[in-house]
């Protein structure tokens, strides 16, 4: 675009600021970091630039003709097509966070609506209207506990994803923080509790535990965990697969302070890795460290029924600098089709969701750990995820089965070298046992059984 609306104002422009060249604007850049040359390619017409597209896009290989059952991050679930077409309303098709909520009432009201779902979920007392993703709602909530405790340590355990170890780490930059990790269990694959006891001390503000965690199973010790952190005088910190909270108890239940979640499986699609859903619930009288936004029911001055935001002490409001957080625009939709798609399945729905979610896992297991070359690696009770030992090179194994437009588990050899060809497998309600069948008869090419 060769116009520049400015053109006409340039010299004035740098007379006002009493250089004689744009360039003088970024000498304080020094010369040795600076950026050359960007060999950018000259521009292309739209229709090569779709044709480039679609060529790069044709490389994916979208579910389940890919099938994966990669463990430790995104899987693939069932999304009701009501959902798709309640969040594509004309009222609701944005990301955006209303800034003049009186103008929002309906988008304010499934927001209220979601945090409700996501409090009786939970079964804790109040929840926001979401956050980014699992990991900066771990940010959010370390930073939050650190607010209300001060201290010197967070203690998380060493099994946890490696990208959520490292949003973490960033979260709490500045803040002269200490991030223990607590082992975990070489054979029940859960919390190592005479670790964490040893390292619970009073220089401990909180303590972060998922239930279920990485490895897919559940930490059957969270009530004891409780109650050691709380004599502690510590903030306890409990991360959800939503779905699991169908057949187990809550966090509330057993003493949780703040609850984090990804809630990207309630109603939401893979999307390239791309827009999730950061849940976050706490108990009342954490109300005024909440980071984000709660909408509240109210009523207006003629007595009808209205929605607004209650809180949102962020820094573009009234707090500035003492602002809990800086979220800002989160994906608003996002939390909008976990509500629909909550409402939609209902308190029955779940129950069986998750059930059959941990069936499959079983199921899973069972039928990979009947191969010789497999050995279930943890003996904690788990649920739609698992760790299986491998015999043979684990890295290969992935390779082969690509080929055949297949994905086994996660090599958790990547980032734990003691679990080197140990594989993380996860399944969902979207498997069938036809599809474990295939996978079993593929890794059988591959070795040419």
């Amino acid at each position: 675009m060769p116009f520049i609306p400015n053109a006409s104002l340039k010299e004035k422009m740098l007379r006002e600021l009493k250089i004689k060249d744009i360039k003088e604007l970024f000498s304080d850049i020094p010369e040795e970091i600076k950026v050359k040359d960007l060999n950018i390619p000259e521009g292309k017409s739209e229709l090569e630039v779709e044709r480039e597209l679609k060529k790069i896009a044709e490389k994916n290989k979208p579910f389940p003709e890919m099938l994966s059952f990669l463990g430790g991050g995104i899987k693939p679930h069932y999304v009701p097509a009501a959902v798709k077409a309640i969040i594509s309303r004309s009222e609701f098709y944005t990301s955006y966070t209303p800034y003049q909520p009186e103008l929002s009432q309906g988008l304010l009201q499934a927001m209220f609506e979601y945090q409700s779902l996501i409090a009786e979920l939970t079964g804790m007392e109040i929840a926001n209207s979401s956050l980014y993703d699992v990991s900066t709602a771990l940010g959010e909530a370390v930073r939050m506990s650190y607010r209300i405790m001060k201290g010197k340590e967070v203690l998380i355990p060493n099994n946890i994803s490696w990208e959520r170890k490292l949003v973490l780490r960033n979260y709490v930059k500045g803040l002269g923080v200490k991030i223990k990790e607590i082992r975990y269990d070489d054979e029940k694959g859960t919390i190592d509790i005479n670790h964490l006891e040893e390292n619970l001390s009073r220089d401990a503000f909180a303590v972060y535990v998922e239930n279920p965690n990485y490895f897919g199973i559940f930490e059957e010790m969270a009530p004891e965990i409780s109650d050691m952190v709380h004599k502690k005088g510590a903030v306890f910190i409990v991360g959800v697969d939503p779905i699991s909270l169908g057949i187990v108890k809550p966090p509330g239940e057993y003493g949780a302070d703040i609850v984090v979640g990804e809630g990207r499986c309630l109603g939401m699609g893979m999307n390239f890795g791309g827009s999730s859903l950061g849940i976050f619930a706490c108990r009342k009288k954490f109300l005024r460290q909440l980071p984000g936004r709660i909408i509240g029911l109210t009523h207006d001055r003629d007595g009808n029924r209205a929605f607004c935001m209650t809180l949102q002490t962020r820094e573009q409001h009234i707090r500035r600098d003492k602002a809990t957080s800086n979220i800002c625009t989160n994906e608003a939709l996002c939390a909008l089709s976990a509500a629909v798609y909550l409402s939609l399945i209902g308190g029955k729905g779940l129950v069986e969701l998750a059930k059959l979610n941990l069936k499959l896992g079983r199921l899973l297991a069972e039928k990979i750990c009947s191969l010789p070359w497999f050995k279930k690696r943890f003996k904690g009770k788990h649920f739609n995820e698992f760790v299986a030992s491998f015999s043979h090179d684990a890295d290969y194994l992935n390779m082969e089965l690509a080929k055949r437009n297949m994905q086994a588990g996660l090599h958790l050899g990547r980032f734990y070298p003691e679990l080197k060809n140990c594989l993380l497998f996860g399944i969902t309600e979207l498997y069938t046992e036809k599809d474990i069948d295939r996978l079993l008869i593929a890794i059988k090419e591959v070795y040419h059984v």
